[in-house]
């Protein structure tokens, strides 16, 4: 068997159809056909079942399919350890980042790590925490942005900063002449919050007693991401909880918000970064990191002195 002969079939796995797993291997259907059946029959097994284009996985290929993904982590593991012994900065980087943090970092991330590693071009992905902590134990992310607690086993951690939770609302809100908020103010308050997934939402319900009772009662409204949230609430619908990173603290609004902090003690987060502790170019993540702690990111408590897990 080959590794183009698994590759194809962790494609088929995924998509579990034979045009679309074909297009995404730039390959003909065809040619995909015949490679997977040649891996069936060198396995002495049947790994999917076919059903007029449609591919369903059979008990004994999925074994083999998650060990599939296995060797093609140990081979990419392979051409890595080869590529950094020659320069850890070249090549790309397959980066991951939760939601909640991507689009307030990677704006000012991108250009600044282009700068110290020009060889270095990031292929990136916004996810759930869940989907890329999986993807980063298989193999197909380098290194990934999210929120502590985070411990999956055979990771390493490394803080990068803390930032406090922030409420936001319209400007023409009954809170809007409040200095700073309780959180027990928003018990009474229509609360909009991320759908189920997001890490942080479960960190505001964790946060705020009035958000965590809302949605006992199944009445928080929700949003699919922090920017359709700021619209809503934009347009007087209710009141929100935002990371500090994603609002502009100096003038107190943002994109027609009113911005207004917790009072002490504030519910905050910390945002670190995760590899596998196989990972072979370190010293990419250490640029990573540079990059992270150089970048202007609003109403964040930089980790400098922070030191990786071991």
């Amino acid at each position: 068997m080959t590794l183009t002969e698994l590759r194809y079939a962790v494609a088929l796995e995924e998509t579990r159809h034979f045009g679309q797993a074909a297009a995404r291997c730039f390959v003909s259907q065809p040619t995909l056909s015949i490679a997977i059946r040649k891996l069936e029959d060198r396995l002495g097994v049947t790994l999917f079942e076919r059903h007029r284009g449609r591919a369903e996985l059979t008990p004994v290929g999925q074994r083999i399919i998650e060990q599939a993904r296995r060797v093609l982590a140990e081979a990419a593991l392979l051409e890595e350890i080869a590529a950094g012994a020659v320069d850890e900065l070249n090549g790309p980087l397959r980066l991951g980042a939760i939601f909640t943090v991507a689009p307030y970092l990677l704006p000012n991330l991108v250009p600044g790590l282009s700068k110290v590693a020009p060889q270095m071009p990031l292929i990136i992905e916004e996810n759930f925490t869940d989907s890329l902590s999986e993807r980063l134990r298989q193999g197909e992310l380098d290194v990934i942005v999210i929120a502590q607690p985070f411990d999956p086993p055979g990771v390493r951690i490394w803080p990068l900063y803390e930032e406090e939770f922030v409420v936001a609302m319209s400007p023409r809100h009954t809170l809007a002449d409040e200095e700073s908020i309780d959180p027990l103010e928003l018990a009474e308050e229509r609360l909009l919050m991320l759908g189920p997934g997001h890490c942080f939402r479960d960190q505001v319900l964790a946060a705020v007693p009035s958000a965590n009772q809302q949605a006992e009662l199944g009445n928080p409204m929700q949003g699919s991401s922090l920017e359709t949230i700021r619209h809503m609430v934009a347009s007087g619908l209710g009141v929100t909880v935002l990371p500090a990173s994603s609002v502009d603290l100096q003038s107190q609004t943002s994109s027609g918000l009113l911005v207004r902090p917790f009072r002490e003690p504030a519910p905050k987060r910390r945002i670190a970064l995760a590899w596998r502790r196989s990972y072979p170019r370190m010293r990419a993540v250490e640029a990573v990191r540079e990059a992270i702690l150089a970048c202007p990111t609003p109403g964040v408590a930089l980790l400098p002195d922070s030191s990786p897990s071991e």
